[in-house]
């Protein structure tokens, strides 16, 4: 029987200990009040500090480095493409916003740095004793963090404007819609169903299945034949075949559109047809890459002639369900999932760009290859006033995710990465890495704690709040920038993912979350090197 009373049960077996760790992390990260949760992250560091001071087991930095670099290089080939899209004049906006939030953060920190007297010319225990300080101040800041800003953005902000956000948010998504807004592009609500209908209506007799479509399609009814039963037989599909009386024609609509339609009064009674209306359909996702289509709108996109019968889904940005409107414009690399009979998506999701197969194998030639290229440009350091200046391996795993990223957006037949990968890689990778550093520095929390103070409490309120601040400032006086989409660019500048979730509930819908995506890509890389650059605006 396993004593887990006795503190040394674990000293042979340190592995065993950080996966308990990461078990009992995500079960503390899935605690929430309403929209807000502690986290993944912020569990695994609670349970790694609470295990570290019970267990005092070491952990080899090893390992601590290998999960470390691995999360780096996940996060950058996550928002790869999306990070230099919003290099380009139509993500400029939110980037300078992002840009300027990072920076107010970056010189808040170094304000508390100098003012709180760190910088060179510490002895070994006093170093040592400081790094241990370092997971105790993120344990306490960052829950404080994650809660000051999701109550600021969702609650605060809009009261002491007078901002209605449903109305507002709802204002917007019909703004970006164009006047004409096709059904098939609801708010959520995208059904295909498929019926099986009796051809009566003399008028309907001898028009070919094209005219029939293109007739509905005039009429605002993007309507379907799919396939045609006539004497008993299913027919091979055929744009030009001509309609008879008593044929049994295959429909396949959304269902608003069907209702709209009236089939049984327009086509005749409905039948049941399983043989008829079972056949092989196909979801395809197709990564944006024909020059014709960047740039094209959702709206656009639907009047294609290679659209007929085929729908889309769902629409991925830089890795992220995105809420697309007829009026949003493609970009390269961005997912569509395709959807429609099998004979019509493929021939549509190539004039679209690269088909990708579904694939849960990850390549990993292309991720051990990035990971060792990143490693050794981030080796060569430079001299600067005496002090060594390097990216680091794991800074340079960051930057090599970047670039194979927006490589694999742009060309996605190579590198694939599913996104159960991406997120073992990146969350888990991340998790393990904060396991390790809560249950080695566990031991000293409890005296770092009472020596670091309640000051740590409001250094980390003014650093939280201050970057928001000024970055709202700008987006609403200086750009002039939606009030829900600059909700959604001030979590994306925060990298706070439960702040987006708390502002589109307060939203009732999901618009926010396009000033989002950009920003969180472009803060996430920034966010990252500030460790390095606050260290070497301290020496």
């Amino acid at each position: 029987m396993i004593d887990f009373l006795n503190r040394d049960i674990f000293r042979p077996y340190p592995e065993l200990l950080v996966f308990l760790t990461v078990a009992f992390g995500f079960f503390v990260g899935k605690l929430r009040y309403k929209a807000i949760a502690l986290g993944s992250v912020t569990g695994c560091l609670i349970v790694g500090l609470f295990f570290g001071a019970q267990f005092k087991v070491g952990i080899d930095q090893t390992v601590k480095n290998l999960f470390f670099t691995m999360f780096l290089f996940a996060l950058g080939y996550r928002v790869g493409p999306q990070f230099f899209r919003g290099l380009r004049k139509d993500g400029l906006p939110q980037v300078l916003n992002a840009l300027v939030v990072c920076l107010t953060g970056l010189g808040v920190t170094w304000a508390f740095a100098k003012m709180l007297g760190y910088g060179p010319g510490l002895s070994p225990g006093q170093l040592k004793e400081q790094s241990n300080l370092v997971p105790i101040a993120y344990a306490v800041t960052y829950p404080l963090g994650t809660i000051l800003c999701a109550v600021l953005l969702a609650n605060v902000l809009p009261r002491v404007y007078r901002v209605d956000m449903p109305k507002e948010a709802a204002d917007l998504a019909r703004a970006l819609d164009a006047p004409d807004e096709n059904p098939d592009l609801g708010e959520g609500y995208q059904e295909i169903v498929l019926r099986a209908y009796r051809l009566e209506r003399p008028d309907l007799v001898g028009r070919t299945i094209e005219e029939f479509e293109r007739q509905q399609d005039h009429l605002g009814h993007r309507i379907y034949l799919t396939r045609v039963r006539r004497e008993g037989k299913i027919l091979p599909h055929d744009q030009r075949l001509r309609l008879r009386q008593g044929d049994t024609l295959a429909v396949s609509a959304l269902r608003g559109a069907l209702v709209a339609f009236d089939a049984r009064t327009h086509i005749g009674p409905e039948t049941d047809d399983s043989d008829l209306l079972t056949y092989q359909t196909e979801s395809l996702h197709v990564v944006v890459s024909e020059k014709a289509r960047i740039g094209e709108t959702i709206g656009g996109l639907r009047e294609e002639p290679f659209m007929v019968g085929v729908y889309i889904d769902e629409m991925y940005r830089s890795g992220a369900l995105y809420p697309y409107r007829l009026a949003t414009r493609l970009s390269r690399g961005d997912t569509l999932i395709l959807k429609g009979p099998e004979r019509l998506v493929p021939a549509a999701g190539r004039a679209i760009g690269k088909p990708v197969p579904t694939s849960f194998a990850t390549d990993m030639v292309w991720v051990g290859l990035g990971i060792f290229l990143g490693g050794c440009i981030g080796i060569p350091a430079l001299t600067l006033g005496g002090v060594p200046i390097s990216l680091s391996t794991s800074g340079g795993a960051l930057i090599m995710g970047l670039v194979f990223g927006w490589i694999r957006g742009r060309y996605p037949t190579f590198g694939n990465v599913p996104p159960s990968a991406q997120w073992f890689m990146d969350t888990l990778g991340l998790c393990l890495f904060i396991a390790v550093v809560g249950l080695n520095a566990g031991p000293s929390f409890t005296s770092g704690l009472a020596k670091a103070g309640w000051g740590l409490l409001l250094f980390g309120a003014i650093a939280t709040l201050v970057p928001l601040l000024v970055g709202f400032f700008l987006g609403h006086y200086v750009q002039h920038l939606r009030f829900p989409v600059l909700m959604g660019v001030l979590a994306g500048g925060q990298t706070t993912t439960a702040a987006i979730g708390a502002v589109n509930e307060a939203a009732k819908n999901q618009v926010p979350t396009l000033g989002y995506t950009v920003p969180y890509a472009f803060s996430n890389v920034l966010l990252t090197i500030w460790g390095a650059v606050i260290v070497l605006l301290n020496h």
